[in-house]
């Protein structure tokens, strides 16, 4: 085994400052939309991925793919959304197996509440705290981190997607 390249002083200092601001930023959008619009920020990232679909509709697996997410966890957060009546599921009539992720009015009602405090939250926290140079920066940085996880992300969601389905089906015995 290769001995470990260790981080540096200055990639030391940048990592737990990174690390810090993306933890405190996620917090802080979490609690504004708990508190403001009573839904977490995932199921909000759901809204706003099926608001900017055509008719407002996403396969799953692709609503999946587009939230970076286990299919498992997007079912289970589309469940949620389902019980409020924010969103609801429509077969696929040529793949018996897929199914669609449907927003519906109310549920685009809730995210046109939501957007605004998100918005602003959002600019105050993070665009106002940056020139126009450092959002720029941003950006790049922020495409080249994405660039190098998306691969390893998705092989990971392959391989749980994998396990899931490969799980046996385990029968409990009946109390007689």
């Amino acid at each position: 085994m290769s001995e470990p390249r260790w981080l540096t002083d200055d990639e030391q200092r940048v990592w737990r400052s990174y690390a810090q601001a993306s933890s405190l930023l996620h917090a802080h959008l979490e609690g504004q939309l708990q508190h403001e619009s009573g839904m977490p920020h995932t199921y909000y990232e759901v809204l706003v991925a099926l608001s900017e679909a055509d008719g407002r509709r996403l396969r799953m697996s692709e609503l999946a793919s587009v939230r970076g997410s286990s299919r498992s966890r997007l079912s289970h957060a589309v469940a949620r959304l389902e019980a409020k009546g924010w969103v609801q599921r429509e077969s696929c009539p040529t793949d018996k197996r897929g199914s669609w992720a449907v927003l519906t009015d109310s549920g685009f009602a809730a995210l046109e509440e939501a957007a605004p405090g998100h918005v602003e939250a959002v600019r105050e926290t993070l665009f106002d705290q940056l020139s126009a140079e450092q959002v720029r920066q941003l950006g790049e940085i922020s495409e080249a981190i994405l660039a190098g996880l998306r691969p390893k992300c998705q092989a990971v969601r392959e391989a749980e997607e994998a396990a899931e389905f490969a799980a046996p089906v385990v029968e409990l015995p009946k109390s007689g």
